[in-house]
C-alpha cells in the first residue's frame, strides 16, 4: 500500500551547504598608495627613513632614488632595495615596516545593505560573525525578509554567495548561518514582497 501525502514543508538548506571558509591572507603585505612605511639600512641612520607610499606609487630614497613600491609585497620591496643599495654598500641589510596601512583600510571592511536600520561598512575584526554585524547596525527593519539574506564573499577571482537564515538566528536561536566573517565580506538583507 501506498501512502501519500500532500501538505507544504520548508527546508532549510543551509545544514546542506558547507560553511563558507576564511581564507585570510597570511603572505606578504601588498603596499599601496598612502601607506607609510619606516625603511631601515643596517648601520647607516642617514639612509633611514619614514616615508609614505606616494599617490604615484613611488617612494623616494637617499641613495636608492626612485623606487616603484605599490603593488609590491613587503618582501619584494626589500629584495629591491638590497639590491639598490649593494652598489654603495657591501651586503646591505634592509627592513621594510608598515608603520600605517592606510590603502588597505578599505578591504579589510565588512559590510552590510538592505533591509538594516543602519546600513554600514565597518572595519573588520578576527572573531567577527554575521550576529555581531547584524547588531552593530541596529538589526533589521520591520520590512526585512531576514530569512532570504545573503552572505557575499569573494573567493578565488570570484565571488560566492551564501544564505542566512536571520530569522531562524535571531528569534530561534539557531546559528547555522551565523558564519564568522572575512574582509570585505557583504551582507544583504532584502525587503519582503507585500
Amino acid at each position: 500500500a501506498a501512502i501519500a501525502s500532500t501538505g507544504c514543508t520548508t527546508t532549510n538548506t543551509a545544514a546542506t551547504l558547507p560553511p563558507p571558509s576564511i581564507e585570510i591572507a597570511k603572505s606578504d603585505y601588498i603596499l599601496g598608495n598612502s601607506d607609510q612605511l619606516d625603511i631601515r639600512v643596517w648601520r647607516n641612520p642617514e639612509l633611514s627613513v619614514s616615508l609614505p607610499v606616494r599617490p604615484d606609487g613611488k617612494i623616494s630614497l637617499p641613495l636608492a632614488g626612485e623606487v616603484v613600491a605599490a603593488g609590491k609585497s613587503t618582501t619584494e620591496l626589500t629584495e629591491d632595495l638590497v639590491e639598490k643599495h649593494s652598489v654603495y654598500i657591501k651586503t646591505p641589510q634592509v627592513t621594510v615596516i608598515v608603520t600605517d596601512p592606510q590603502s588597505a583600510d578599505f578591504l579589510q571592511r565588512v559590510r552590510i545593505t538592505g533591509a538594516i536600520s543602519n546600513p554600514m561598512s565597518t572595519p573588520w575584526r578576527s572573531g567577527m560573525t554575521v550576529l555581531d554585524l547584524v547588531l552593530l547596525s541596529g538589526g533589521t527593519t520591520e520590512f526585512a525578509s531576514e530569512n532570504t539574506a545573503f552572505l557575499y564573499r569573494k573567493h578565488e577571482g570570484s565571488v560566492k554567495k551564501y544564505p542566512i537564515y536571520l530569522e531562524d538566528i535571531l528569534r530561534k536561536g539557531l546559528l547555522d548561518t551565523n558564519y564568522a566573517l572575512a574582509p570585505s565580506d557583504i551582507i544583504t538583507v532584502p525587503e519582503r514582497l507585500f
